[in-house]
């Protein structure tokens, strides 16, 4: 049963078929196979509304809400403004702000492809004129967007929350520690390579500039407090922040900045209308494909197979981590999460590792698996977005890539990088 699953699943592929059409398709004839027939159809449909059914999902909406509300608004200019006052005349200052700017936007957007169009449309050229090369260039704005899957608001941290059951709460703070030393690890790596090409300096802001700066920013900065701050203050859950972010986002655009009218709105709930149907029909097709492997006992035997069962806690974390990240290089990581997680829940709780530092491991080999070729999602946004060609888009991400395997390498060694405050703020 397994091979014709697999079988059936890279056939679509291979025709071009969206992938919620070989994952439905597989589950159909897994039920089929072992129900002999359709007559109880209604099973695996149940299932299917199971998965989008958790009330904590109700923040994957909210949180594209409020990131469609920013992007098209005044509030990721106003973080880059404040990034550059203050780095940008430093050796590889632009590229530091850059690397800092997506951080920053992908702690009020939680969305990588938001934080790709957002930040680097306008710094793109910036870097270009700068004498940094594109392939540089983009590579960087790539990675660095790619943070937004660690640190809160992730989307991917509440899909993987809901299927394996882990506190959602507990993941936001666990990814800030791993999210801040990829980007200091990127801001290295962005000096050194201005040092090495001699590339020249941004023009230094006096203090007054970067006050004024810093003003203009304030208000932008309100979304990570309101998330981190409110979840671990007991305010807000998780589906109760993403609600307060809409709310803010609304507030912030409409009412403050007055960059966006009522005939925005529109546009806005049509282009969150979509990505939402998107994200929901995949979960409730994965639920129910994740359903018909567990009720076969597909990941036992596969993990029995394959010896991953006695390799121990940090045998399992690697196989994970390898898992992941090739799966993420050909599929959506929303569809990678909900598939592989199930095939790996035995070996996780047989080894006792905790949720959380998996689920960061997870979060982080989606984030290089956007980014990396031969089909991560982020490169055919920055494709769609700066109209550059495949080559030019991947030539400047190995440098990063090798980065990022290297933060997966830390965590497994020393997982309290990301247990560290999760222990603060919940034991």
């Amino acid at each position: 049963m397994t091979t014709i699953m697999v079988a059936t699943m890279i056939g679509l592929l291979l025709l071009g078929f969206p992938m919620m059409v070989p994952l439905i398709t597989a589950a159909i004839i897994g039920f089929f196979m072992m129900f002999d027939g359709f007559g109880q159809m209604g099973t695996l449909i149940q299932q299917m509304m199971a998965g989008i059914r958790p009330a904590s999902l109700i923040a994957v909406p909210m949180f594209i809400l409020a990131a469609d509300i920013m992007t098209r608004g005044q509030s990721a200019d106003r973080l880059i403004a404040m990034v550059m006052a203050f780095i940008g005349h430093v050796k590889g200052g632009l590229a530091v702000s850059t690397a800092a700017s997506c951080t920053l936007f992908g702690a009020v957007s939680g969305s990588t492809q938001a934080t790709v169009v957002a930040v680097g449309s306008p710094l793109r050229p910036k870097m270009l004129k700068a004498g940094y090369s594109d392939s540089f260039t983009l590579a960087l704005i790539i990675n660095a967007s790619d943070i937004a899957f660690l640190i809160p608001p992730s989307i991917g941290m509440i899909i993987y929350g809901v299927i394996s059951g882990t506190s959602i709460g507990e993941l936001f703070i666990a990814g800030i520690g791993p999210g801040i030393m990829i980007l200091l690890m990127f801001s290295a790596y962005s000096v050194l390579y201005a040092v090495i090409r001699n590339v020249p300096t941004e023009p230094k802001s006096n203090w007054g500039e970067r006050l004024t700066a810093v003003r203009m920013a304030l208000w932008p900065l309100g979304f990570p407090v309101i998330i981190v701050g409110g979840i671990y203050g007991g305010i807000f859950s998780p589906t109760e922040a993403a609600a307060a972010c809409v709310l803010y986002a609304v507030f912030l655009e409409f009412v403050v900045f007055r960059s966006l009218k009522l005939h925005h709105i529109y546009a806005i709930a049509k282009s969150t209308g979509l990505i939402t149907a998107v994200v929901f029909i995949l979960v409730a097709v994965g639920n129910g494909f994740s359903w018909i492997i567990s009720f076969a006992q597909i990941p036992q035997a596969l993990l029995g197979a394959a010896g991953i069962n006695e390799a121990g806690p940090t045998g399992v974390l690697i196989a994970i981590c390898v898992s992941f990240f090739v799966a993420c290089m050909f599929v959506d990581p929303i569809v990678v999460i909900l598939v592989l997680t199930p095939i790996f829940a035995p070996a996780i709780a047989a080894t006792g590792l905790d949720p959380v530092l998996v689920g960061i491991l997870i979060t982080l080999q989606v984030a290089i698996g956007s980014a990396t070729p031969p089909f991560g999602c982020d490169i055919f946004t920055a494709i769609a977005i700066f109209k550059r060609p495949y080559w030019d888009v991947i030539k400047g991400t190995p440098p990063f890539v090798i980065m990022l395997i290297l933060a997966a390498a830390l965590l497994i060694m020393f997982p309290q990088i990301a247990l560290f405050l999760r222990d603060v703020a919940f034991r």
